[in-house]
């Protein structure tokens, strides 16, 4: 906020204003959303060869449904993936009308925003330049994830109509330890009066945590939302089984904490999101930057991120102090951020009150004229046609790209190779080269033929619920960026008389790459190379959500804009799918290859491995790959399933094979499982005919073993 005091000054105010209005009804839904977990590049890293071998626990959409006492509505929704896309947006809004609720939500009042795990499947963008890396966009895996994001709205929506008008809670608090900015160099860019405002709140990264807390008119607490800036990159690039990293893990935890340890993830009342925010340059990896991973040894030059000449070996590591052990680091800020939730949920600061309301537009970023009001200069600026520097190609810290690019390259003359290579995708012109300076552009990305790479057109959105104001963002803001925002739209609301809580949820609707603040932009690090409009976006950002803001808070109406896409260009898949399974002679599929031991104590892991298939054939929405079973009289109970973070399917096909796959299954005993008989059991779909795609069920179950106590 305007004077950093959001958990003191700023409450109380906004408390005082709020004393005399209506509650407002919340209803919560989740919903399975995982899609292919084999055969299938991640997204985030664009790192050729991370594709999927298995699942380390199932993704899901988490949806929040709003309703005043006039009847306005919003949702607003959490997916573990990397973002929220063009493509989702649009589909689910179409799907919820052709679903009957084409009166109740739209695309104004809905928001579909992505926690940014990097160990997810990708291949669902209408854009070629967060495709190419995936082969093409994968239609079963959009429609998949679509299906996932408009159950859980519905489900959001009866939950809704059964619950009464309840005070929301909201709260906030300092969470240390669990984020560390990466590109700290670009951040001191930034001025020293500006900079210091934020000392005690964070320094260079955003360290405060925002919870609001649901209930459903009855005493229940059915769910709760945490804004906490860090990204889901504790899992590296080397990481080949599907995972929600660390927010995904916070989510687990407090779920679990809420329903029961033994609660199927997914099945619940109580629906625990864990949102995207300004995280552009946080990084969850709390050691730093050191080449080869090996901390204690040399760490990556500060500037450039450079071990020697080399981006490719300079790796940040988390807090379990190896990049080997990224499943630890995971869990450590997962659970940092499980455990402050938790302390906030439970310790109220202030109750939200008053209206629902939601504005949206459509923005074509690629010519907005920006007022002096609102740029760093001081003078006219505008935005230009999108395009990705040198920089974009070097990766982060977090995920460093290939072919020797490195951070902080703003030379246009310093690769002779690259300047000629691009002009196979799209030459810039004179007046692209001039608008981005002083981004030396590797990819023309807003100018290429016949379709774009990256989109033009960005969805911007507010929703407000009582005093939170819900910024839906299209891009990943920066520390800074991010602040800069927030300040924009609370100044706004402010000039009407109406005191907010305003948070950022990053990574909706649509998705534009980053945004640096102008002063970031100079150094041309990763964050500011992928600034595809030009060094006035951020700007460009502040003046159009300041409109949106202006029409909350009057009442008004705002120039919707327009959305047209022709999706012919990117409507392709060039990677196979299963042609054929096969199984060993005389071992049909669910046959045990390798059977557990007899006993178990907890603690131990317990692994299976089946003949199976390609699990790819069929994503076992809701479901799952896998179950622990646990005996009880006569009968068997499922404790675990693959949804679980102490489960694994791992998937692999055995060596000089191309049609046969070994499907293991293993459980990590944790320390509460009940001593007792159990059994693992697997499941999936095999398409044993190769002129036919019709899919055959098979099952496997291992011999029963014990679980004592140590």
């Amino acid at each position: 906020t305007t004077n950093n005091n959001m958990a003191a000054i700023l409450l109380l105010s906004v408390l005082a204003a709020a004393s005399a209005q209506p509650y407002i009804k919340t209803g919560t839904g989740i919903h399975d959303i995982t899609g292919p977990v084999t055969e299938i590049d991640f997204m985030g890293y664009a790192f050729p060869g991370q594709t999927g071998l298995g699942i380390r626990n199932r993704l899901f959409s988490r949806a929040f449904a709003f309703e005043d006492t006039d009847g306005n509505r919003a949702v607003y929704v959490s997916m573990d993936l990397c973002m929220g896309m063009t493509a989702m947006k649009e589909s689910v809004v179409q799907k919820l009308a052709s679903a009957g609720y084409a009166g109740i939500y739209n695309e104004t009042n809905v928001v579909v925003s992505g926690i940014h795990t990097h160990s997810g499947p990708g291949s669902y963008s209408w854009f070629l330049l967060y495709d190419i890396s995936m082969f093409g966009m994968n239609q079963k895996h959009l429609d998949e994830v679509v299906d996932g994001i408009v159950t859980s709205i519905i489900a959001a929506h009866n939950s809704l109509a059964n619950s009464k008008p309840a005070p929301i809670t909201l709260s906030q608090g300092l969470l240390n330890g669990a984020n560390i900015n990466r590109s700290p160099t670009s951040y001191l860019a930034n001025p020293a009066e500006e900079r210091a405002k934020y000392a005690q709140w964070g320094g260079d990264t955003d360290k405060n945590m925002t919870v609001v807390g649901f209930e459903d008119g009855s005493g229940e607490k059915i769910g709760m939302i945490s804004i906490f800036a860090v990204h889901c990159t504790s899992f590296t690039n080397k990481n080949r089984l599907v995972s929600s990293d660390n927010k995904g893990y916070a989510s687990y935890k407090v779920e679990q904490a809420m329903n029961g340890n033994f609660s199927i993830p997914g099945t619940g009342k109580f629906v625990a999101a864990f949102g995207a925010t300004n995280l552009g340059d946080v990084s969850p990896n709390t050691l730093g930057a050191w080449c080869d991973g090996k901390v204690g040894g040399v760490y990556c030059s500060t500037n450039r991120s450079l071990c020697g000449k080399r981006n490719e070996d300079c790796y940040s590591v988390g807090p379990s102090g190896s990049a080997l052990k990224d499943k630890e680091s995971a869990e450590i800020i997962g659970k940092l951020q499980a455990d402050k939730a938790l302390e906030l949920l439970a310790a109220p600061q202030m109750n939200i009150f008053g209206k629902v309301q939601a504005a949206h537009m459509y923005l074509n970023l690629t010519d907005v004229e920006v007022s002096p009001n609102f740029t760093t200069t001081g003078q006219p600026g505008r935005t230009c046609r999108p395009a990705v520097g040198y920089s974009f190609a070097a990766g982060t810290t977090d995920g460093p790209g290939a072919f020797n690019f490195y951070q902080g390259d703003n030379c246009s003359d310093c690769q002779p190779f690259w300047n000629w290579a691009r002009q196979f995708i799209h030459k810039p012109s004179k007046d692209q080269i001039a608008c981005h300076v002083p981004k030396p552009i590797l990819l023309d990305t807003g100018e290429t033929e016949p379709h774009p790479w990256s989109p033009s057109t960005v969805a911007l959105q507010i929703i407000k619920i009582g005093q939170l104001v819900i910024v839906a963002s299209p891009t990943e803001l920066t520390t800074m960026a991010g602040r800069r925002l927030r300040v924009a739209v609370e100044k706004e609301f402010a000039k009407h008389g109406v005191d907010v809580v305003v948070v950022i949820a990053g990574l909706s609707n649509s998705y534009a790459g980053y945004t640096a603040t102008y002063e970031e932009y100079q150094w041309q690090r990763y964050e500011a190379a992928s600034t595809l409009f030009g060094p006035h976006q951020l700007a460009a950002y502040e003046q159009e959500y300041t409109k949106l803001a202006n029409a909350i808070a009057t009442g008004t109406h705002v120039d919707p804009g327009h959305f047209e896409l022709n999706q012919s260009f990117v409507n392709f898949d060039l990677k196979p799918g299963v042609l054929l399974d096969t199984h060993p002679s005389g071992k049909p599929f669910g046959t045990v290859e390798k059977d557990v031991a007899s006993t178990y104590s907890k603690g131990d892991e317990v692994n299976v491995t089946f003949i199976g298939a390609n699990l790819r054939n069929d994503y076992a929405r809701g479901v799952g790959y896998m179950q622990v079973q646990m005996q009880n009289g006569s009968t068997w109970v499922t404790m675990m399933t693959d949804a679980n973070w102490e489960t694994t399917v791992h998937w692999a096909r055995p060596k000089g094979s191309t049609s046969e796959s070994l499907v293991t299954c293993s459980w990590d005993i944790p320390p509460y499982a009940n001593e007792g008989t159990y059994r693992i059991v697997h499941s999936a779909m095999a398409k044993p005919d190769l002129a036919s795609k019709n899919l055959v069920a098979y099952n496997g179950t291992s011999s029963n073993f014990q679980v004592k106590s140590n």
